[in-house]
């Protein structure tokens, strides 16, 4: 807003200015009055008249001061009713005091007056509460279904964990049994090629069978994982690409199977694409158990102009949104990539 030199806005000088013409056309009104000794004091019927500006805008004033909406409405309407039941006092008392009349006929507007204000108010503030409540309401219910959610990949993840150790312990180890009789049976037909030739294909399949089963039950969860947790699984995997990945963790405590879950996911996905394209010397995961969430973070000093739309990339990020977290990727070309990944936990 416009100030002047005397620091004050516009709108308050103009205040100033209306509040001293107001009280010299009142002081003038009184001399000409005095001086001229006759009939009764009229210059009150002017101050009336003069005051009323006056005390619409300090109404006005206060009024503006509530927050905004159904309450500052209210506020109007009551400097409005007040006004209005000043004037009529005043006008009551003049006429009683220079007129002699003795009813007090404002009696009846004054009733109207609240009574439309009091309405007024009612159904102003009714409609506020209505708002508030079904904003709680709507607040429960987000609530309610983010914790649903939660439970449900909950028991997703619980539910994975469960088929990864049935193939691990059930067919896993039914077709590694079956790798060591083929064995031995092998080494019992020693005379007969054509049927030797069969065993150690069937040997070969049950090899390539259990290394699949063993690929998918690490692609649902990793033993290690569900063993030892996140960082036990994490140093693995650095281990396992040989990219000199330096890891730096402050976690003293294991996560809800989910939010490891998908932390370790991000993590080895982003390892990965370092080892496949980034042409890095060198990458890095660093993992936060802050008050609240889980924050990872991996980086590489490579080539970056990684896609951040990508589909392996979106699909973590769904994997995290479904948590309630978030999935940004930096990777500038030239400049190496980083994937900054938080979820919210307990």
């Amino acid at each position: 807003m416009p100030t002047l030199a005397a620091g004050l806005s516009v709108g308050e000088y103009i205040r100033s200015v209306m509040f001293r013409l107001a009280a010299l056309i009142a002081v003038l009104l009184s001399a000409i009055w005095a001086l001229d000794g006759q009939g009764y004091f009229w210059p009150a019927w002017a101050w009336l008249g003069l005051g009323v500006p006056l005390m619409l805008d300090r109404t006005a004033s206060w009024a503006w001061r509530h927050p905004p909406g159904a309450v500052r409405r209210v506020a109007c309407v009551w400097a409005l009713v007040s006004v209005a039941a000043v004037i009529l006092v005043l006008t009551w008392l003049l006429t009683w005091l220079l007129a002699g009349v003795q009813t007090f006929w404002p009696a009846w507007a004054l009733l109207g007056l609240g009574t439309a204000g009091s309405a007024y108010s009612l159904f102003a503030l009714h409609d506020r509460v209505l708002v508030a409540h079904g904003r709680r309401a709507l607040r429960a219910r987000v609530e309610a279904l983010t914790r649903a959610r939660r439970e449900a990949v909950d028991a997703q993840a619980a539910e994975l964990h469960r088929i990864e150790r049935d193939l691990h312990d059930g067919a896993q180890a039914r077709l590694v049994a079956l790798t060591m009789q083929l064995g031995r049976a092998e080494l019992r037909v020693e005379r007969e090629p054509d049927l030797r030739l069969l065993i150690h294909d069937a040997q070969r399949e049950a090899h390539r069978a259990i290394a699949e089963l063993r690929d998918l039950a690490r692609g649902i969860v990793p033993p290690l994982l569900a063993d030892r947790g996140l960082l036990a699984a994490v140093e693995s995997l650095a281990a396992r690409y040989g990219l000199g990945t330096s890891i730096r963790s402050d976690m003293r405590r294991r996560l809800a199977p989910a939010v490891e879950r998908a932390a370790y996911f991000v993590i080895a996905e982003a390892l990965t694409n370092t080892a496949k394209h980034a042409s890095a010397a060198h990458s890095w995961v660093q993992l936060s158990d802050e008050p609240g969430a889980l924050v990872v973070v991996v980086g590489d000093d490579g080539r970056g102009g990684a896609d951040p739309e990508g589909s392996g990339l979106a699909g973590l990020r769904a994997r995290v949104e479904a948590l309630d977290g978030s999935l940004r990727v930096l990777s500038p070309a030239g400049e190496g990539t980083v994937v900054e990944m938080g979820i919210p936990c307990v």
